[in-house]
This record gives C-alpha cells, sequence and structure tokens, in this order.
C-alpha cells in the first residue's frame, strides 16, 4: 500500500488487518511544505497488546533507523496480535543535518518530552509523540545508540522500580536479548521518551550501540531481533524470544548529561576498552598537545564498568570522556 498522510493518528482505532506506512504531520515549513514524521504499523486481525517503537531520537543514532524498516518486512497482519507502530525517525530536522539536536531550535528531543503543543519544532515533535503514541501504548521501547561522539556498548537499559511498570521493564529487557543489561533506579529524570512514558505507567525500555556515524550490522541484527522477542514476549507473535547470551548485567544512573569530563584541550586516546572494570583514579584517557606531548591524563573518580567512550580524538575543555556504571548485585 502507497504510505498515507495523516493530521494526527489514534492507535486504538487503527483498522485490523493492515500493513501500512505514512506520514504524520508536526508542523509547517517556512517553504510551504510540512514537517512530518514517517511511521509503520501492522495491526493483526486479532485484538492484542500495542507495542510502540521509535528511533532516530537523535539525528545521528542510525542503528534504530534501520532495524525499525527491518522488523516491518518481518511482521504479517495474519501472524500478529494486537499492535505495532514504530517511528524510525523521531528527529527529522536533526536527521538532515547529521546532528544529535534539532538545528531548528537547537533543542535536543530527549530531553524535551513531554513537550508542548504550540512550541517549536522539536517541543511539537515531543508532544506528538507524548500524547498520541504513548498513552496507548503497552510498552514502549526507544531504540538509542552512541551517536557521532560516543563509543557505547550494545545494551538495553530498564528501570529498576518497585512499581509494576518496572518489573515488567526489567522482563521486557530480558527478552530483547542485547548482551548488556543495564538496570537504573528510578526516578527517571524528566525530559525523557521513558520519564513520559512512566508518567502513563507504560513499561519501556531503550537500547544503545556503537554509533560512530554507522549501523553495525551486529547491532541493526540486534535491535531487529530485540523487538521480535519483546513481541514474542507479549504474546503478539507465536514463539519464544531467542535472546543473546547476557555477558554484563549492570546497574546504576544513565547519567549522559554528566560524564566524567575533560579538563584540558588537545588529542585524546582513551587507555581503557568498552566493559573493562576499572579502579578509582586509574587512567582513562591521556590528552595530548598537537606536538605529541602529554599535557593531561584522565582518571577515573570511582570504580566501576566502563560502559561509554569518548570516540572523537579532539577534546576540549569539559568535553565528556566516559560513563561508569558498576556490576548489579542484586
Amino acid at each position: 500500500m502507497p504510505p498515507v498522510n495523516m493530521q494526527e493518528i489514534d492507535l486504538a482505532k487503527l483498522p485490523r488487518g493492515v500493513k501500512q506506512t505514512g506520514w504524520l504531520d508536526v508542523a509547517p515549513r517556512p517553504d510551504g511544505s510540512t514537517w512530518r514524521l514517517p511511521f509503520l504499523y501492522v495491526t493483526g486481525a486479532e485484538q492484542g497488546p500495542c507495542l510502540a517503537v521509535t528511533a532516530g531520537v537523535h539525528g545521528d543514532e542510525y542503528e534504530g533507523m534501520e532495524a525499525i524498516p527491518n522488523v516491518y518486512l518481518e511482521t504479517e497482519p495474519q501472524t500478529l496480535k494486537g499492535t505495532l507502530f514504530m517511528i524510525p525517525v523521531c528527529n527529522v530536522p536533526a536527521f538532515e543535518t547529521i546532528t544529535r539536536s534539532s538545528p531548528i531550535d537547537g533543542l535536543n528531543l530527549a530531553r524535551t518530552f513531554p513537550g508542548d503543543g504550540a512550541g517549536s519544532i522539536t517541543e511539537r515533535i515531543a508532544h506528538l509523540i507524548a500524547t498520541q503514541v504513548l498513552p496507548e501504548a503497552d510498552f514502549f521501547i526507544d531504540l538509542h545508540s552512541g551517536g557521532m561522539a560516543l563509543d557505547v556498548a550494545t545494551l538495553v537499559g530498564y528501570i529498576q522500580d518497585g512499581a509494576a511498570y518496572g518489573a515488567k521493564s526489567l522482563a521486557g529487557a530480558q527478552a530483547f536479548g542485547a548482551p548488556v543489561l543495564w538496570g537504573h533506579p528510578g526516578p527517571i529524570p524528566p525530559g525523557r521518551t521513558l520519564s513520559s512514558a512512566v508518567e502513563l505507567d507504560v513499561p519501556c525500555i531503550y537500547t544503545e550501540a556503537a554509533g560512530g556515524g554507522l549501523a553495525r550490522p551486529a547491532d541493526v541484527a540486534c535491535f531487529t531481533r530485540g523487538v521480535i522477542n519483546v513481541m514474542k514476549w507479549l504474546g503478539m507473535r507465536e514463539g519464544d524470544p531467542q535472546p543473546s547470551t547476557i555477558s554484563h548485567h549492570l546497574f546504576g544512573h544513565a547519567d549522559y548529561d554528566h560524564p566524567i569530563l575533560s579538563q584540558s584541550a588537545g588529542y585524546y586516546k582513551p587507555a581503557v576498552a568498552l566493559l573493562d572494570d576499572v579502579q578509582e583514579n586509574q587512567t582513562l584517557g591521556i590528552t595530548h598537545d598537537l606536538f605529541g606531548e602529554v599535557i593531561d591524563e584522565v582518571r577515573a573518580p570511582t570504580d566501576g564498568v566502563v560502559v561509554a567512550l569518548r570516540r572523537l580524538h579532539r577534546v576540549r575543555v569539559g568535553d565528556g570522556i566516559a560513563l561508569i556504571t558498576r556490576h548489579h548485585t542484586g
């Protein structure tokens, strides 16, 4: 079926037994065209759970953008119960400029939820997802990766909370099946897709992967398989989830806004690798001047596990260098 164009969407009223792509209007552009979000959905002939999946909340994260069409191609109405609704590129302005945040208003969509329907383009995108997609979801997956600047372990993150959505978040993350499982204590900081989902009592998970301006085939396959695994776990598709072996179960806040920061500027080289266990005061990386002389060493502020590292060698004062978390002990 050819793509359709819609002013708004009601997931609860989508026709049954349909496989459809389309565009969802967000806001006008100055040239008379419209900012629109692409969507793909499949509805089974039978009623069942609604799974919402997003990607491209940051414009330079490609793994989820590639995985979502794969899931769509592998899902048919006659073998599905319920509704699968997916947006492969949420931050279309940032996607067009290969940037993390929007070039239009400078906002980070991942910090803007639940948005504002009368606000700037990023606020309107957040508001659309928060009001038209998340309220109807029985489970929500947000596919992220490291983007251009960060190298992140391929992982699925969940919320560890005593509420019902916390237990279902963990179970969904286990079903998804990334090699690294990362639990986060609540409350989730505001502005996130997941914080909006939690406010609606929607259980949710998210992913990370290497990024770097590429979509590694192994990560795309992991995300594709992961979404299908969650559908099987929810009873939307027949069969049992087929997750990969979990190599690490981690726990701690995923505070990408407050990583370990560089205190100098120059040419940076990491001295550790992803998922290395490090000790307090251990050297994480070294900054050289342009003549090759060492001008600074970045050291670990605490014991832990390296879950993300700076990918770019050029470093300025205040640039993020690494994220450290700890092993799960529960």
